[in-house]
């Protein structure tokens, strides 16, 4: 008789893969995955800096949007089922956001639950300070000082882990690298060392195999006759069970749609990757070159081969700061001649622009579904002439009066403009840019803060 106990396995699902994601699914995997984790990365570039104008207004907001609705759908089953959550959700607000935990948690008669905040990532004081430029343009940050609104460092799987071993069921953090969210529960389980690389290089690619949710379980992967994905109104998100090598089998609930194959690793696994030898992370340098993938059963796709080596000296500090507004008026033409009719539209807006003098650094005249994806040649190439179209008129300017002129000129065309137009639209909403720069890692200092329910 074999008395060896069985490998231990981890079980992480993915909650959620941006903002805005659906809720049911994270749900579903807290009731019937088995899960030791639930990860939410709700995160994107530009993402924190809103919420950092949002915090501006209101010094206990600034956390994810949907924070509220989230917790409320997924605490009680996770504290029921032993679930230990971790999450970005925090955004430019972590203390906020474990507070509006906590008092969600009592509300919903839950004692006993630790609630961990994971700050140090905002460092626009340091940032503003130094003399630093930017990665992607040479230009230097102290030039944008007035216009910058957040500066916030990725983060690693340090705070978390050192969140998760205080005992905290709830773990908030504002800008953390998204495969550290995953990285951290399993460097907290199987007690790696933090220069591991091998491990964290493997970790890596476990994070970003589940880091956009349903994208590995057949959303953003489905093509009708070419990819087809049976469920996608109901699709189910990823469980990673990972071993302590670090290898990870990709699967899903049985019940839930979509599916795991081997294809929609692959395609995941290449997602947002610029160089697969040199995968830049906080906590290592990965290296995705020699991954191997196989499906071992129905929804069951191993992934193994990640490695890494040691990590960077800096971390990457995304710097938002406000770059002018856009100003946008849509119309549409039906019926014979809606092609010629809209770009009547568009040569008359275009003419308006110039007699009326405003003032706009780049300027976009489309018509929607003929040309504005793929440009005039590739995109009229069919022959095939639609039955409608929408004019679509943008156009970047320095203040938000000249934006609102650009949407105005569309409007006109009701009255001024070709025959049958209609359904016009008009918007006007400032542009939040985004670049980089690298900060020694000496000049962040995460730390992390528990709140008892």
């Amino acid at each position: 008789m074999n008395s060896a106990h069985p490998p231990r396995v981890v079980r992480l699902g993915a909650g959620a893969g941006y903002s805005g994601d659906r809720i049911e699914p994270a749900v579903e995997l807290a009731m019937h995955g088995a899960l030791d984790y639930l990860v939410f990365e709700c995160l994107a570039e530009r993402t924190i800096a809103l919420a950092q104008q949002a915090r501006r207004l209101d010094p206990e907001s600034g956390y994810d949007p949907l924070l509220e609705a989230r917790m409320r759908a997924v605490l009680p089953v996770a504290k029921r089922n032993g679930v230990r959550i971790v999450s970005n959700m925090g955004a430019a607000n972590p203390l906020a956001a474990a507070r509006k935990t906590a008092a969600i948690a009592r509300e919903l008669g839950l004692a006993g639950l630790k609630i961990a905040a994971v700050t140090g990532d905002d460092v626009l004081d340091v940032v503003r300070q130094g003399d630093y430029r930017f990665e992607e343009s040479g230009d230097l940050v102290a030039a944008f000082d007035e216009r910058i609104v957040s500066a916030n460092a990725y983060l690693g799987a340090a705070p978390i882990v050192a969140a998760l071993q205080a005992g905290a069921d709830v773990v908030l953090t504002g800008r953390a690298a998204d495969p550290s969210l995953f990285t951290a529960p399993l460097i907290h389980e199987f007690g790696w060392s933090f220069d591991d690389w091998e491990r964290l290089g493997q970790a890596t690619v476990v994070g970003h195999l589940m880091e956009c949710a349903g994208q590995i379980t057949g959303g953003y992967f489905a093509d009708p006759g070419f990819k087809d994905v049976a469920g996608l109104a109901r699709l189910g998100f990823p469980i990673a069970e990972v071993a302590e090598d670090g290898a990870v089998v990709i699967t899903k609930v049985p019940h839930a749609g979509g599916f795991v194959t081997a294809a929609t690793c692959k395609e995941q696994l290449l997602y947002e990757i610029h160089d697969p030898q040199r995968y830049l992370q906080p906590d290592v340098v990965a290296d995705f070159t020699q991954v191997r993938i196989a499906e071992e059963a129905k929804d069951r796709v191993r992934v193994s081969g990640g490695r890494g080596t040691a990590r960077t000296a800096t971390l990457k500090v995304s710097v938002a700061y406000v770059d002018g507004y856009i100003g946008e008026g849509q119309i549409s033409y039906g019926g014979p001649g809606a092609v010629a009719r809209g770009r009547l539209a568009l040569e008359i807006v275009r003419e308006r622009l110039v007699i009326t003098g405003v003032d706009a650094s780049e300027l976009r005249f489309d018509l929607i579904g003929v040309d504005s994806l793929y440009g005039s040649t590739l995109g009229s190439s069919s022959g095939a002439e639609p039955y409608e179209v929408r004019v679509r008129v943008t156009g970047r300017t320095a203040s938000k009066a000249e934006a609102v002129r650009l949407g105005n000129e569309v409007e006109t065309l009701y009255t001024n403009g070709p025959a049958g137009g209609g359904g016009v639209t008009k918007n006007t909403r400032e542009v939040v840019a985004v670049q980089s720069v690298l900060l020694p890692r000496d000049q962040v200092k995460p730390t992390f803060e528990i709140v008892e329910v």
